[in-house]
């Protein structure tokens, strides 16, 4: 009887700019312009495009002091739709609750799923599959990053959100300060 060596391993799986996400699956015309997402009444900008954030428009900032940022860049603005976040949002957890019913929702756009069935060999090509099928099954963009607790799988998605896999592990890695001093 062979043993394989599993360690821990969670994955959090984090939907990228999930509201705007949401917004462009039933709006392909704005699929890579900059888009803001407003809160209740309009007050606060809540969620972001990569080409909002890169036009400096931060997160929680009132609208009103974006304004001039969003008008001079045409910028998309939509009112938050909390129905259909939710309805996209139960979408991507059941599509994940296929991978491992062992699963915490996190939050509406994030979810820690237990990967420690997997080898640890086969985490990150495990994390290209969950990441192409909720893409393919949800139209949901997400980044995800695997390590042995829930703390460092968040700073491995922080690592995957600017790759182009959108997958970073930091599982197997002994050492691990050369990359957490890189973090903020």
């Amino acid at each position: 009887m062979s043993s394989i060596l599993r360690t821990k391993k969670i994955a959090l799986v984090d939907c990228n700019s999930f509201y705007v996400s949401c917004e462009r699956l039933f709006n392909p015309k704005i699929r890579r312009k900059p888009v803001v997402v407003l809160s209740n009444n309009d007050g606060c900008i809540i969620s972001r495009s990569t080409e909002a954030k890169a036009l400096g428009i931060k997160m929680g900032e009132p609208y009103f002091k974006a304004k001039d940022i969003i008008i001079k860049n045409k910028v998309e603005v939509f009112s938050s739709n909390y129905s259909l976040y939710g309805d996209l949002s139960r979408r991507v957890m059941r599509t994940l609750k296929r991978f491992n019913s062992d699963m915490e929702i996190y939050s509406i756009d994030e979810a820690f799923l237990d990967l420690s069935n997997f080898p640890d060999q086969d985490v990150e090509k495990v994390g290209k599959e969950i990441r192409e099928t909720v893409l393919q099954w949800t139209g949901i963009p997400t980044s995800i990053g695997i390590a042995k607790t829930k703390t460092l799988s968040k700073i491995a998605n922080q690592i995957a959100k600017k790759k182009q896999s959108g997958v970073t592990s930091l599982s197997g890695i002994d050492n691990l300060d050369p990359v957490l001093e890189k973090i903020e």
